[in-house]
This record gives C-alpha cells, sequence and structure tokens, in this order.
C-alpha cells in the first residue's frame, strides 16, 4: 500500500504538490566572483519547503559536471553556468518565465 500525501491527499506516486510548486517559484540566477578570483553562479529564490533542494542541487552538478553546495537558502555551482541554468532549470519542469538571470 502506498503513503498518502499529507498536502494534496493524493498517493505519493501520483502527487503533484512539487509540480505545481516548480511553477510558483520567483528564480534568480546571477554570478559572483569569490576568493582568488573563482566566479560562481549563484540561484535563489527556490523553496526548500516545497522542492527536494538538495536533489536540484545534486542535478544541476552533475548536468554541468562542476562542484556546488546549497547554503542559506541559495544554490552556488562553481563556474560560471549563468547563460545554461535556465535551459536546465525549465528541463527540470521550472516555468521559464519565473526564472530571470542578472
Amino acid at each position: 500500500m502506498s503513503e498518502i500525501c499529507s498536502t494534496c491527499g493524493l498517493p505519493e506516486d501520483l502527487c503533484v504538490c512539487e509540480s505545481i510548486a516548480k511553477e510558483q517559484q520567483k528564480i534568480q540566477v546571477s554570478s559572483i566572483k569569490k576568493k582568488f578570483g573563482k566566479i560562481y553562479t549563484v540561484i535563489k529564490g527556490i523553496d526548500p519547503k516545497q522542492i527536494d533542494i538538495k536533489d536540484l542541487t545534486k542535478k544541476l552538478k552533475s548536468i554541468f559536471a562542476c562542484g556546488g553546495t546549497y547554503k542559506d537558502e541559495k544554490i552556488e555551482l562553481q563556474g560560471n553556468h549563468k547563460q545554461h541554468v535556465r535551459e536546465a532549470l525549465v528541463k527540470m519542469d521550472f516555468a521559464p518565465e519565473t526564472i530571470e538571470i542578472k
């Protein structure tokens, strides 16, 4: 017997909570320069209560073949990936109009 989602009331395998949450996020993507002149891509605005942020970070690191972390409610990826993050997030079912590149 499958588990029931406490939010939507559907079985876990049919749960649509995360896909609805992905459409409601206001995501900001920017680049920052850290010590030793290294450039990091920073992704902010993803609500960790609605989306599995650690799994998302792991997938993005795998796609861009880079290191990175999740801390202080933002994802930091090593390298300048600003131009390609939108495509990757859209493939993961995030709404393209909610992704802002700075």
